[in-house]
This record gives C-alpha cells, structure tokens and sequence, in this order.
C-alpha cells in the first residue's frame, strides 16, 4: 500500500475517509459539497460513531462519483483510533476504490498517526499464491493519501510506520508456507535488516555441536534442512548501554511433530510453529527502523522438526549446552528443546540482565487462554506486570500464569535430569518450567506462550484472516516504556 501526503485533495481520489467520535455529526463539519445529504444519510442509518461503525455512501462532486466512509472512534482511545482507520479501510479494500483520502479533520498529529496505524496495520494482505481469485475478492485499493502534509514527517506516524513494517515482516514468515521459509531462508529474509544497522550472527550445524546444543540438533536431525541460529543486534544507544535486552524466539518452520507424529488434520497450520521467531525479527525490524535508543538483542533458534529415519526418538536422552540431560518423551513437545539451548547460549553470550522468549510452545495455552490472551511465565513479577501494561497499550493482550516448585517436580526424570513433558494437567505451566531451569542466576525472565495469537480463523480490527503479528506491537510498546527515555 501506498502512503502519500498532500495538503489538497488529489484529483484522481475516488473515495473520502472521515473519523468520527461518539459525539457524532452534529458539531463536525464535513469537507464536501454535499455535506448536509451526508449527514441526513448517516442519521438515518443510526451512524452515532461508536467504535466499529462503519457508514458508507456516494456522492458527485465535480461530475465524479466519490465514496465516503465514516468511521467510528468510539471514546478516541488510542486503541480505538487504530481499529477505527483498520475498519475503515477494510470496508473499501477490496471494493474496487483504487485511491482514498483520509481527511484529517478533529484529529490532532498524534491522533492521526495512530488512525494511519491502524490503517496500514490492515492494509496487509498475502495473496501471492492466489492466481485464481474471484474479482471481487481482490484488493483494488492501492493507495492512500492523507490531507495533511506535516503528519508524513512527524514523528508519532515515523515511529508508528516502523512498527507496521515490523508487524507485516512478522506476517510474511508466519503466513508463507514451510517451502518457502525454513532455516536457510528465513535467514535470508531477514537479511534486509542489514540495511537498517542490525549486525548479524548465524552458526550452522558444525558451530553449535561444537558448542554443545544436543536439545536443538536433536530436534533437528531428522530434517533435510539444516538449522541454523540467528542471533541479530541493535544498539541505539552508541554503546551506552552496555548489557543489552534479549528477545529469544522459537523457529520450528515446520512441525510434524517428529516420531510422535501429529494427526494429519490441520498439520497444514504448523508452518506458524516459528510464530516467536517471526515476532523477533518483526521486533528487531521495528525497533533499528524507527532507530529505537535501546540495545537489543534477537535470537531464533530456526529448526524443522521431521520423522525422518534419522529423527530422535521417544525416550532418548540429549545433553543441552549447559550440560543438563533430558529423557525426550515426546517429541512432538521439541520447542522447549530448540529454545533451552538458544536461551543458554543468549545468557552466555551477551549476558543479558532481562530475557524474554517467544513461543508457539503449547496447544494446552490455547485451551486454557484462547485466542484471546498470551500466556506470560516470569521468575520476577515486575516484569510480568511491566509486559502485562505494554500489551494492554498495545492492543497485544498478555495474561499471566504460575509458576513453582509443585509444577517443577513435575519434569523430573528417573533417568536424566529433566523430561521435556509432563502429566497432561498443567502442560503449559510444566513448559515453563522446563525452561525456567535454564535462566541463569540473576537474570529476570519471563517466558510468553503465544500459541494462540499468531493466527486469526477471522479479521481483526488490524489484522486479516491469517496470520497477526502478534509480538511485535508488545515488545516495542515494552521497550519504548522500559528501555528508552
């Protein structure tokens, strides 16, 4: 989609954009012609500017036809303003308007920004592989111009605009299909943060068995693909801060579940088992393109988990890098696997004071929260509670989880030191807990299960059916309140 910004209205605009609060027309002058046939239409259709309302009608002006949207903001919070230009323009992308106007009347410069969030938030859609589609289900519109000259070098919609690229980056690689994006390419993928001035550190097979990450590779092994660790680095802060924030995310490109292989049904859904490790290279792309002031590290631990004649079995014991053993009971539980050995090397690397991971860990997440929360796991509970304020500003919603000693002793194994799973009861907490034992003294953790938030069944607000970019909004929000000054 294409953004413009003009003071006048172009020529060619073939549809008009409007943000209304919940005080309605009476007080809002309308910049048309036929102003007052507007309002009549909207009073007559109920139009009051509650958040979601959507009104849409037609006029001529000058011998064109031009489409006019009236979008809801309901009390003009923050979120609402976003998911108000998110309705806004899912009501004409595919309705055959090419170039709309958003008028930026009753707004102020923040304000509008958050509507064009919203707005270019909604905008993103993954039709690559739709060769076939019916007409009236593509998208026609093709740009967007805002009436407001001085909002496209604002900083409110810069730093916004950087955060829905990080978001978009994040919904290409959890929507494309494990052919596509796989450990290989999703480092190649990412490469384009280069430009930006993330440094990058990928290790392949040969570096992380000389370093000992027997849980990773085994999750590995009984794959085509190599896997590959990628670990990327933003300092915004010219070294000023020394330890940096580290975000760890689970990459499993494709899960079959291995030996313990998954029902056939709906297994086309676990190209998304990498949702974390997109959600950390969206974050990196969010935070070095609006040139967060925050050192930050990202790593993804970027695995295919396949049950190949090579693939590790039920009951086989692997060494973590720490030097920890592990009795794999199920190998389909292998995310807590790839990402123990990616958390250990991240502590020992760039010795972080907080850590953060990232993972579409559990299907009992989902059962016990939804669709409609992440799970959040923490060893301190200001950080829980820090994460759990960044999502509700965000629109990222977080909810937290226990954690303890009762669930620990669940994992113990007679033969190794841990299991990788647990009873069936609490099985999100006993992920938790497996990977709790891998944080180091001293540094505050929190662990966010997102298993069931990197995938809509239907639009949102800012998102379409598909995959969300769900982490990004979160981890910026968080870091903007926590990192920055």
């Amino acid at each position: 989609m294409n953004f413009n910004f003009a003071n006048e209205r172009p020529a060619d605009a073939d549809a008009i954009i409007f943000a209304i609060s919940n005080d309605g027309l009476t007080n809002f002058e309308l910049s048309l012609e036929q102003a007052d046939t507007v309002k009549s239409a909207a009073k007559a259709a109920r139009f009051e500017g509650k958040l979601g309302e959507v009104f849409e009608t037609f006029v001529t002006e000058k011998t064109k036809v031009l489409r006019v949207i009236l979008t809801g903001l309901g009390k003009g919070k923050t979120l609402d303003i976003e998911s108000a230009g998110g309705s806004a323009i899912a009501k004409i992308l595919t309705s055959g308007t090419k170039h709309a106007i958003i008028d930026p009347s009753g707004l102020d410069e923040e304000d509008l920004a958050y509507l064009l969030f919203g707005a270019k938030l909604r905008s993103w859609r993954h039709d690559k592989y739709r060769t076939t589609m019916p007409e009236k289900q593509k998208v026609t519109l093709d740009t967007i111009t805002v009436a407001d000259q001085h909002i496209a070098t604002a900083k409110a919609w810069q730093d916004l605009s950087a955060v829905a690229d990080g978001v978009a980056l994040t919904r290409e690689l959890v929507a494309e299909p494990a052919n596509a994006i796989y450990p290989e390419s999703f480092v190649a993928r990412c490469e384009e943060l280069k430009a930006l001035g993330v440094e990058f550190t990928v290790l392949g097979w040969d570096e992380m068995e000389k370093l000992g990450m027997g849980a990773l590779l085994g999750v590995s092994q009984g794959s085509a693909r190599p896997p590959r660790l990628l670990a990327m680095r933003w300092d915004g802060t010219n070294s000023a801060q020394k330890t940096p924030l580290a975000l760890v995310g689970k990459g499993v490109t494709f899960d079959t579940g291995g030996i313990s292989l998954k029902p056939g049904a709906g297994m086309e859904e676990m190209k998304w088992d990498m949702g974390g490790a997109g959600a950390v290279a969206g974050t990196m792309k969010a935070l070095a393109g609006r040139k967060a002031k925050v050192h930050v590290v990202g790593v993804c631990g970027l695995v295919e988990n396949m049950p190949d004649g090579k693939a590790q079995r039920p009951g086989d014991v692997v060494t973590s890098m720490n030097g920890q053993t592990i009795e794999v009971i199920n190998t389909d539980a292998e995310g807590r696997l790839v990402l123990c050995d990616a958390m250990h090397w991240t502590q020992e690397t760039f010795k972080p004071d907080v850590l953060i991971d990232l993972a579409t860990l559990t299907g009992a997440m989902i059962i016990s929260l939804g669709n409609e929360y992440a799970g959040c796991f923490s060893n301190d509970d200001d950080l829980a509670e820090d994460l759990i304020d960044a999502g509700k500003d965000s629109g990222d919603p977080v909810w937290q989880l226990p954690i303890g000693p009762a669930y620990d002793k669940l994992i113990n194994s007679p033969i190794a030191d841990m299991k990788n799973v647990g009873p069936r009861g609490a099985g999100s907490i006993t992920a938790a807990q497996f990977l709790k034992r891998f944080v180091k003294d001293g540094v505050k953790w929190a662990h966010l299960d997102i298993a069931g938030m990197v995938w809509a069944d239907k639009p949102g607000p800012v998102w379409e059916k598909g995959a969300t970019g769900y982490g990004v909004r979160l981890l910026n929000q968080y870091v903007a309140d926590h990192f920055e000054d």
